[in-house]
């Protein structure tokens, strides 16, 4: 059953005190936009699982799935003096898939009854047989172990019991404090995110797994607006796997100042010229080029072609596999499943196969891929890493990035430098800080990416920010012209929870941990 509330605000904070707020908010959630009450009586969901597993194998298919599913997001948006957006929603269904005579099928539905899983499993089986007519090789899939467990988000404070007024009150207040910094700033907003899945899978292969899965993040921004140009500068509670107390609203008052005053700079600081340069990339900003240049390359259903009508294939084809040098000796990318606090950490995927960590790029050279059942078998692996992601009960599992992360320079290591060293060893380069604005072509080679925030290097000196910088490279160029890495103290957890993939699109989140790098010779222009 599909149950919710949507809700469009607009108001206006010199309207309505903070009181008057605790009074609307809960009005609006709870009487005028009530809830649908489900079934007084309901069928336990591990009970419906069991039921889907037997028709399953009562149907003949050599291998079948179901995903029970519910997810709540609510997300609040502020927007100069006024709530623009509030959504608090819930969805919930089940997926079942099956594998018939090597040909998958898929089919779902948001009725949890028992008479809607024999259809839908039915279902299911008729769309693989329909498949398998066009059907050019059978599908296979590498073994997975039977799981019976339970995994769950650890939290200190459960974001959905926070009151909405708490939230909405924040929003305005830092959206108006950023406005009342200066005259020249016009636009500001605050925003606020939250996730909890609750997902129950269960197999043919007799794994039976309950995750629940808690999802925050939140950020801040304002636009200046000065001699006919606009410039905006943000900061973000980049999104993780924690709960309430990872917003820490005293960090969004910390850094009002800053950011309304680097705002102002920017829209009055002078534009790059072209030419080559050395970047100092913080993590803020290099989260970006990992996943867009790492991440989605290394999809192994990408490489073979499966994915290819959004954003492309992969030029990182198998042959490659081992010997191929990605990145400078000194660069690592490890996949983990299991980091604390990561976007996509979780107990198992979304085959049932249990979290783990691995390289994909060891001292520069392409070890390995992200992959799921199906593509790890076609790889001539004994096992998957565990990389398949569904993102809603009515979506078919597929390979998604995992956490990827660029780990630390070696202590010790003739290339491992702090931020600070690196801005002083650079004699004429820039310092990006943030994300903003990239494109990558369809083999994920040829990039281009721009920086929220950019600062002139100059004989080794901060010298003022600069405006409207991006930077070009290919791919194996950027990697391989890394000529320093941060220490372990400086990696920090950036990523994101808007990653589309897939026809009809899919949404996936990621953490890409990482220290700051530099790197030279890279082409920049405005």
């Amino acid at each position: 059953m599909n149950r919710g509330i949507f809700l469009n605000l607009a108001i206006a904070s010199n309207t309505f005190d903070s009181a008057t707020l605790k009074q609307i908010i809960p009005y609006r959630c709870n009487k005028g936009f009530p809830m649908v009450q489900a079934p007084l009586k309901t069928t336990p969901i591990k009970t419906l699982a069991q039921l889907a597993i037997q028709r399953i194998k009562e149907l003949g298919c050599e291998y079948g799935e179901i995903r029970l599913c519910t997810y709540r997001r609510q997300n609040l948006w502020a927007q100069d003096l006024s709530l623009k957006r509030l959504s608090d929603n819930e969805s919930s269904g089940f997926g079942i898939r099956v594998l018939w005579q090597g040909s998958w099928g898929f089919a779902a539905s948001h009725r949890k009854t028992p008479q809607e899983i024999e259809r839908v499993a039915q279902l299911a089986v008729e769309i693989a047989k329909g498949s398998h007519l066009s059907q050019r090789e059978p599908v296979r899939l590498v073994p997975v172990p039977a799981y019976q467990d339970r995994y769950e988000t650890p939290i200190e404070l459960n974001p959905f019991d926070i009151p909405l007024t708490d939230k909405t009150e924040l929003l305005l207040d830092v959206s108006s404090k950023l406005l009342a910094q200066d005259d020249i700033i016009k636009k500001a907003y605050a925003y606020l995110g939250f996730t909890q899945e609750d997902k129950l899978f269960a197999s043919t292969e007799g794994s039976l797994i309950e995750q629940r899965i808690y999802r925050s993040g939140g950020g801040m921004g304002c636009s200046a607006v000065a001699k006919g140009d606009a410039q905006g500068r943000k900061f973000e509670r980049s999104p993780l796997n924690k709960g309430y107390e990872h917003i820490q609203p005293d960090l969004f008052y910390a850094n009002l100042e800053r950011i309304a005053a680097e705002a102002i700079e920017k829209v009055h600081a002078p534009e790059v010229p072209n030419g080559k340069a050395t970047l100092v990339l913080k993590p803020s900003h290099l989260w970006l080029p990992i996943h867009e240049s790492v991440g989605h390359p290394t999809e192994l259903d990408r490489v073979y072609g499966y994915e290819a009508n959004f954003a492309g294939t992969s030029f990182a084809t198998t042959e490659k596999l081992n010997n191929f040098q990605y990145a400078a000796p000194c660069v690592n990318f490890k996949a983990d499943r299991t980091q604390t606090g990561g976007r996509s950490t979780l107990g198992y995927d979304d085959e049932g196969v249990k979290a783990e960590d691995w390289y994909v790029v060891k001292d520069g050279i392409l070890v390995d891929y992200l992959t799921d059942r199906e593509t790890a078998y076609r790889l001539g692996r004994e096992s998957s890493n565990g990389c398949a992601y569904a993102d809603n009960w009515a979506s078919v599992p597929m390979v998604r990035i995992p956490n990827l992360g660029l780990e630390a320079g070696k202590e010790g290591g003739d290339r491992t430098a702090t931020l600070d060293e690196m801005i002083a060893n650079t004699k004429d380069g820039y310092l990006i800080d943030g994300d903003d604005t990239f494109s990558i072509d369809q083999q994920r080679r040829n990039f281009q990416f721009g920086g929220d925030a950019v600062w002139r290097i100059k004989d080794g000196q901060l010298a003022g920010m600069v405006k409207n910088l991006t930077y070009q490279s290919m791919t194996t160029d950027f990697w391989n012209s890394v000529t320093a890495i941060g220490t372990e103290a400086e990696r920090e957890q950036r990523g994101t929870s808007f990653c589309g993939k897939g026809e009809p699109m899919q949404i996936a989140q990621m953490t890409h941990a990482c220290p700051p790098i530099q790197v030279q010779n890279i082409r920049i222009g405005r």
